[in-house]
C-alpha cells in the first residue's frame, strides 16, 4: 500500500512541481526520493545488499544508461538542426511552405513546417527552436493568441510524424533493438492512423483557436520577443536535400546497424547541409558548440525522468502494475498499449518509456506469438500518447524555454493535441491490427 502511495504520489508530485516551474533535474530526483522512501528502497548502494536496488544507484544507472545509448543521436540531431537553422535551410523550407499556403493559413503553415522538418530527421527540440520565430511572426500578422503556438509546434512535431512508420525520430527506432523489426513496421496501419491524427488534430486546433478569437483573445506583443528579420536564404529545393539524405541513409543501413544507422544518417545530413549551404553559415564551430549545449539540455531533461522511472520500476507497486497490464485477458496488443502508455506517462518521456517498458514486455509477447511489426507500431504510438504530461521534457522546454508561456495558459491545448489525439490514434491502430490489417 505504501509503495502504491509512493508511486502515485511521486508521479503526482513530479507533475505538480513541473507545473509550478521547477527544473526537471531537481524535481525528478526529489520525487524519486519520495517514491524510494515510501517503497522501502535503500537510498545508497552502500546501504543495500549485493544486487539490491537503491535510489542513487538505480537513478544514476537509468540516467547514465539513457545518455550512453542516445547521446550521439541527440548530439548529431541537434547539430543537424542547428546548421539547418543557421544556414537558413530550415527557414527556406518553412517560408516555402508558408508561401504556398498563404497567410490566412498561418496555423497550418506552422504545423506543416514542423512536420516536414521532423519527418526529415531534425530533432524535435531543434524543430521547435527553428520554427518558433516564424510561428511568432505568422501569429502576430494573423492576430492569433500566442498561447496556441506551443500546441501548433507540438502537433506538427510529436503526433503524426514522430511515431509514424519511416520516421527517423528515435521513438520509431528504439523498438527495433528489442523486436528485430524495421522503421517501416506496420506501415499500412501507421499511414491510416497518421492521416486520421493529421486531419482530426488540425480540425481541433483550428476550432480551439477560432473559439479563443471569438472570445476576444488576440496576439499580445511582449518585451524580448525575437525579431524575425529578412535575410538571404538558400534555395528551398536544395534545402530539402539534407532531409532526404537523412531518410535515405537511415533506410539503407537500418538492417545492418539498427538504431546506429541514425548516427550515420544524421552525420550525412550535417555534411550535406554544410556542403550545399556553406556560404550562408557564418561560423561553423560556433554553430556546433551552441547545438552541443542544446543537445545536453534536451537529453538531460529526458534522462532525468528516465532516472525517476528507473527507480519507480524497482518498487513493488510498479511491478504489480506491469504484471497486471501484461496479463490482461484478451488481445495482447491492448495490454502492450496500456503498459507502454502508462510507463511513458510515469516517466514523462516517449523514448524513456520505451527503454524501460520494452525489456520487460518484448520477450513475453514475442514468445506468445504476437506479430513483432504490429507490436512495434503499437508500442511506438503508445509511447507518444500519455508521455505528453506536464513534466515531459519536450513540453517543458517548448512551453517555457522556447515560447515563454506558462503551463496554465498553454498546456491545455497542447495536451489535447499531443495526448488525447494520439491516444485515439493508438486505439484505432489496435483495432485495425486486431482485424488483421497489415499483418
Amino acid at each position: 500500500m505504501l509503495s502504491m502511495i509512493g508511486l502515485a504520489g511521486g508521479l503526482g508530485l513530479l507533475i505538480w512541481l513541473t507545473m509550478r516551474g521547477m527544473n526537471l533535474l531537481i524535481a525528478a530526483p526529489l520525487c524519486a526520493l519520495f517514491l524510494a522512501v515510501l517503497s522501502g528502497i535503500p537510498l545508497f548502494p552502500q546501504l543495500a545488499g549485493e544486487g539490491v536496488p537503491s535510489l542513487v544507484g538505480n537513478y544514476m544507472t537509468g540516467f547514465s544508461g539513457f545518455v550512453s545509448s542516445w547521446f550521439l543521436m541527440f548530439l548529431l540531431g541537434s547539430i543537424f538542426g542547428k546548421v539547418m537553422e543557421d544556414s537558413g535551410a530550415a527557414d527556406a523550407v518553412s517560408k516555402w511552405v508558408v508561401t504556398r499556403l498563404g497567410m490566412k493559413q498561418a496555423v497550418l503553415a506552422v504545423v506543416a513546417a514542423c512536420a516536414i522538418l521532423t519527418y526529415g530527421g531534425v530533432s524535435l527540440f531543434v524543430v521547435a527552436f527553428s520554427v518558433y520565430p516564424l510561428a511568432l511572426s505568422l501569429f502576430k500578422q494573423a492576430n492569433l493568441p500566442r498561447r496556441f503556438i506551443p500546441a501548433a509546434l507540438g502537433f506538427g512535431s510529436i503526433t503524426f510524424t514522430m511515431t509514424s512508420a519511416g520516421s527517423p525520430e528515435i521513438q520509431n527506432w528504439i523498438p527495433i533493438e528489442y523486436l528485430k523489426t524495421t522503421p517501416l513496421a506496420g506501415w499500412e496501419v501507421s499511414l491510416i492512423v497518421a492521416v486520421f491524427m493529421m486531419i482530426f488534430g488540425y480540425w481541433w486546433l483550428k476550432r480551439m483557436v477560432a473559439k479563443a478569437v471569438a472570445n476576444g483573445e488576440k496576439f499580445e506583443d511582449r518585451e524580448g520577443d525575437p525579431v524575425f528579420t529578412e535575410r538571404d536564404l538558400p534555395n528551398p529545393i536544395l534545402s530539402v536535400i539534407p532531409l532526404l539524405v537523412v531518410l535515405v541513409i537511415s533506410f539503407v543501413y537500418h538492417d545492418s546497424l539498427k538504431q546506429s544507422a541514425l548516427i550515420i544518417a544524421l552525420l550525412g545530413g550535417v555534411i550535406a547541409t554544410w556542403a550545399l549551404n556553406y556560404k550562408y553559415i557564418k561560423n561553423v564551430w560556433e554553430s556546433a558548440s551552441v547545438a552541443t549545449l542544446g543537445s545536453l539540455i534536451a537529453i538531460a531533461n529526458t534522462a532525468a525522468v528516465v532516472g525517476f522511472g528507473a527507480v519507480a520500476k524497482e518498487s513493488a507497486a510498479f511491478t504489480a502494475a506491469v504484471d497486471a497490464f501484461t496479463s490482461l485477458p484478451g488481445n495482447p496488443l491492448i495490454g502492450a498499449a496500456i503498459a507502454v502508455s502508462v510507463v511513458a506517462g510515469m516517466t514523462g518521456s516517449a523514448s524513456g518509456g520505451q527503454v524501460i517498458a520494452l525489456p520487460l514486455l518484448a520477450p513475453g509477447y514475442l514468445d506468445a506469438g504476437v506479430n513483432p511489426e504490429a507490436l512495434h507500431r503499437v508500442v511506438a504510438l503508445a509511447s507518444g500518447a500519455l508521455d505528453a504530461l506536464p513534466h515531459n521534457g519536450y513540453v517543458v522546454t517548448t512551453i517555457r524555454g522556447i515560447c515563454g508561456e506558462t503551463h496554465k495558459a498553454a498546456y491545455g491545448p497542447l495536451a489535447m493535441l499531443t495526448a488525447v489525439v494520439p491516444t485515439i490514434g493508438l486505439i484505432i491502430a489496435v483495432v485495425l491490427f486486431s482485424f488483421g490489417l497489415g499483418l
